[in-house]
């Protein structure tokens, strides 16, 4: 800790030190020409651009004119993308990565780190998030599908912090800006029609955008509203491989290696949504005096993200002593084999009503005095979601082959076919409601004060932001007996053709519905007089975070030199609460004593410095250092447990966990050699400190099914050797930990430029990202090598663009309660947009996302191992924009 200390005061101290030199030869008058330069990059806000080519541009002069690395985005980038969200269009930027596991980007990476420690704020404020899938936990990571792309006017990302901006973030801080009606022509309204379109799902679905400002000729008030409805189908299907045990678990096999890993589940996955969300954003804006302006915003989102989600799988551990073949592959792992008559093969049927909601109120004010002014805002955010889900879990009775690339042959498929023969084995399934609840609660007062000289501007502040999360889950159980011939079934899934020579019997399996599924169990009835203990006490917790800021930050200017420095001082707060039981989990309510409270508090000092040196000849020179500091996902630091009962694996938090601690060095060389044009060289080094780590330990845990009417799969499961017949059962369970220090480390090289008259242009990246744990780790969703690569054409009506993405292989987390952690191969995305604008007002576009339907292969170790391979389909979409 001492030398990371040491390392950061030498960085400051010599970058202050260039500061002071230069002042004492330069005079005081240069400073209003960086204050000058300081107000060009407010008021870019207030032009009007159209096309790729001018949007770029603009997007350039805040890159150039910003006092810190930041990258940025206008709202034409946004649009002029082959995107659906705003994520997908923030891979242009360098750097930046998205994780496509249902084929459309969610959350960034910043510079090789992981999404959750990366914020993002619209108009300088949180927006609280609640979890849309079942099993899922709360991220402090912003899932981008939220925010429609319409209300965005720009964004910036934040790669080398600044003392005023909001702490909490390791790789960059995202600020989204929404349009405002000052800021725009009175009476403008502008606004979309579209159809979008999913090759897998072979479905279609509307959507529509509309936005409308208003001022007065005073410009004294004004108000804008933005509405949009969006749809899309989301189809992925997958080869899944739960997890792996050793071959000498199976003692009916001779002749193979017993410590060969064997795939212990491999499942057909078939996951169905229907995406809709329906958004409003409001802005009114009043001047109250020449000197004080007030701007209240609103925002709503209701989302509608029910989804259906069916896995055919078998479990070899359930039924060991039937196991009479395997089949040794490469690399000691075992890839295929055969069980006998007496083995199970389970028929999951997930389906969730998932309705996230989201609102805020957000009010700010702007007074600027003689030399001096003082800013504040304040406000709330809220979400929640009852995320209901409806599982049956029938299971066939017989012997059949299978093969880790092509799934399970049933020895008997008109067996297998036979609805009738998939029935209860002890359990058929249950009614489970997550209920979870988030809340920011927010206010900040900012003063700021001008000077003539080389310090032109001090600044000063105080921020608090107070986070609450409540998480629940309920769990009621339906009678264990019957089959899919009285839940009804509607002929045979048409899945897994994407996969070459997978079984038609497991690819084509029975096909049961959705709505039948809903009305089976709301039918059984679930026993609602009973919920499931342990489920509730090992999923129920809370959390409060608050962080108390102040700050203080000098702007400077001396002739080519500019920038700032400043001091951040945070002290965070936090208290979680779960329940302990320390035994069987096996009543309600709960004892009063089980219910435990963990305090975790924490004072932290964060420097910062950015320096901008302007060499001449449109060469440009910037340097940052900065101590940040960054926090785990919520579900993270509490004592809470996600159990699954029947594949015995499971997730769980740490109260005790420590907060990341980072000294971040950021230093690039820009040359802005054309009007629009850009060749730049960037270099990050991130030296982590308590760097946490999440690890698969054994833990014994209390399994609900053995409180189940009909004990029979318990009883399995304890012959099996899986579990005691007292209802405990060994869990392979993950959970965070602090666990030393990590380095990230890297560069990223940018082009941009539009060939002269032409009409053609290029924009290009590549990010090299290299880092490790103390223990030789790789860390979570950095891929060494990225490249994002996008020509485009534009000229007189006609607009067309490519964009092309790759990145190399990568750790994941498990995204799912339990999943473990795992590799995904390198992926490639190809997107192409072609616009005709018919005149000023009115243009249609087409848009074509993951054109090439590239395979998302996760793995175990070594791509001998593998885990899951998803296919999601060819999106497309048409749009008729309008803009008056």
């Amino acid at each position: 800790m001492k030398l990371r200390k040491t390392a950061l005061s030498a960085s400051i101290v010599f970058a202050l030190s260039i500061a002071g030199n230069v002042a004492a030869q330069e005079q005081a008058t240069t400073a209003q020409s960086s204050a000058a330069s300081s107000q060009e990059t407010t008021d870019l806000d207030t032009i009007t651009v159209t096309g790729i080519r001018a949007s770029l541009m603009k997007s350039l002069d805040t890159k150039r004119n910003a006092d810190a690395v930041v990258e940025a985005l206008t709202a034409e980038d946004i649009g002029d993308f082959p995107n659906t969200n705003v994520a997908e269009a923030m891979m242009q930027i360098p750097g930046v990565t998205i994780d496509r596991r249902f084929g459309q980007g969610e959350r960034v990476s910043i510079d090789g780190t992981d999404p959750s420690l990366n914020l993002t704020f619209l108009d300088g404020h949180p927006v609280a998030q609640s979890i849309w899938l079942f099993g899922e936990q709360p991220s402090r990571g912003f899932d981008q599908t939220q925010i429609a792309s319409e209300i965005i006017g720009r964004l910036e990302v934040f790669k080398s912090p600044e003392a005023r901006l909001p702490e909490g973030s390791l790789g960059g801080t995202v600020m989204m800006h929404t349009r405002k009606p000052f800021d725009m022509e009175a009476n403008s309204i502008s606004g979309s029609i579209g159809y979008n379109y999913s090759d897998q799902a072979s479905e279609g679905s509307p959507s529509a955008s509309l936005l409308y400002s208003w001022k007065n000729d005073a410009e004294t008030i004004g108000f804008n509203i933005a509405a949009q409805h969006y749809e899309e189908h989301v189809d992925r299907q997958g080869i899944e491989i739960f997890g792996y045990v050793d071959a000498s678990t199976f003692e009916n096999v001779t002749g193979i290696d017993p410590d060969a890993q064997v795939p212990n589940f491999i499942n057909a996955a078939w996951f169905q949504q229907e995406r809709k969300r329906d958004s409003f954003a409001a802005n009114l804006q009043f001047q109250a005096t020449d000197d004080l302006q007030f701007n209240l915003s609103g925002l709503y989102i209701k989302e509608k993200f029910d989804n259906y989600n069916q896995s055919m799988y078998n479990f070899l551990t359930l039924t060991a002593d039937q196991v009479d073949a395997l089949t040794a592959g490469s690399n000691g792992i075992v890839t295929g084999g055969h069980s006998g008559p007496e083995s199970f093969v389970f028929y999951d049927n997930n389906a969730r009503v998932s309705e996230p909601t989201t609102k805020g109120l957000d009010l700010t004010f702007d007074y600027k005095g003689d030399g001096w002014g003082l800013s504040g805002q304040i406000g709330q955010s809220k979400a929640d979601n009852d995320l209901i889900q409806y599982f049956i879990e029938p299971a066939f009775t017989g012997g059949y082959s299978w093969d880790i690339n092509k799934g399970i042959t049933f020895d008997d498929p008109a067996a297998a076919r036979d609805p009738a023969n998939w029935r209860a084995e002890g359990f058929f399934g249950n009614n489970g409601i997550f209920q979870t609840e988030s809340e920011d609660n927010y206010g900040q007062l900012d003063f700021s004060k001008k000077f003539t000289g080389p310090v032109y501007e001090v600044l000063a502040g105080v921020r608090r932001h107070e986070h609450k999360e409540d998480f629940s889950l309920n769990v009621y159980g339906i009678p264990p007996v019957g089959d899919l011939s009285q839940v009804g079934t509607l002929g045979f899934a048409d899945t897994m053709g994407g996969f070459s020579g997978f079984s038609r019997d497991h690819g084509n399996h029975i096909y049961t519905g959705r709505d039948n599924v809903i009305n089976w169990v709301r039918n059984a009835p679930p026993n609602f007089a009973n919920p499931d203990a342990a489920s509730f006490i090992n999923n129920t917790y809370s959390l409060e975070q608050t962080n108390t800021a102040f700050y203080a930050q000098a702007n400077f200017g001396i002739d080519a030199l500019r920038g700032n420095f400043g001091l951040r001082y945070v002290k965070a707060e936090i208290e979680s609460t779960a329940f302990n039981p320390g035994g069987d989990p096996i009543a309600l309510p709960p004892q009063p004593d089980w219910l435990q409270t963990s305090k975790n508090d924490n004072d932290y000092w964060l420097p910062s410095v950015n320096l901008i040196y302007d060499m001449g000849n449109d060469w440009m020179l910037r340097f940052a250092v900065a101590k940040v500091v960054a926090w785990a996902p919520y579900n993270q630091m509490a004592n809470n447990l996600f159990l699954n009962d029947t594949t015995l694996t499971g997730s769980g938090g740490n109260a005790e966990l420590d907060a990341y601690q980072s000294t971040n060095f950021n230093a690039s060389l820009e040359y802005y050699f054309d009007e629009g044009a850009l060749a730049a060289l960037t270099i990050f080094h991130k030296d982590i400190a308590n760097f946490i780590e999440t690890d698969a330990l054994t833990e014994r845990q209390f399994n609900s099914i053995s409180d189940d009417a009909d004990p029979t799969q318990f009883q399995n499961l304890v012959a099996a050797g899986l579990c005691t017949a007292d209802g405990f059962c060994d869990y392979s369970i993950q959970r965070p930990r602090n666990a030393g220090s990590g380095t990230v480390e890297g560069f990223t090289l940018s082009y941009q430029q539009p060939f002269a008259d032409t009409g053609f242009g290029l924009v290009a990246n590549y990010t090299y990202a290299n880092g490790e744990t103390a223990n030789g780790n790789d860390l979570p969703y950095q891929s060494e090598n990225q490249i994002t690569f996008s020509p485009y054409y534009e000229k007189g009506p006609l607009s067309a663009r490519l964009s092309y993405d790759w990145r190399s292989s990568y750790l994941a987390g498990g995204f799912v309660a339990g999943a473990p952690p795992v590799s995904v191969d390198a992926y490639g995305s190809l997107g192409a947009s072609l616009g005709w604008k018919f005149n000023d007002n009115w243009q249609l576009s087409f848009d074509a996302q993951n054109l090439l339907d590239e395979e998302y292969f996760q793995y175990f170790g070594t791509k001998d191992q593998p885990a899951n391979r998803y296919l999601t389909g060819r999106r497309y979409a048409m749009t008729l924009r309008f803009n008056y």
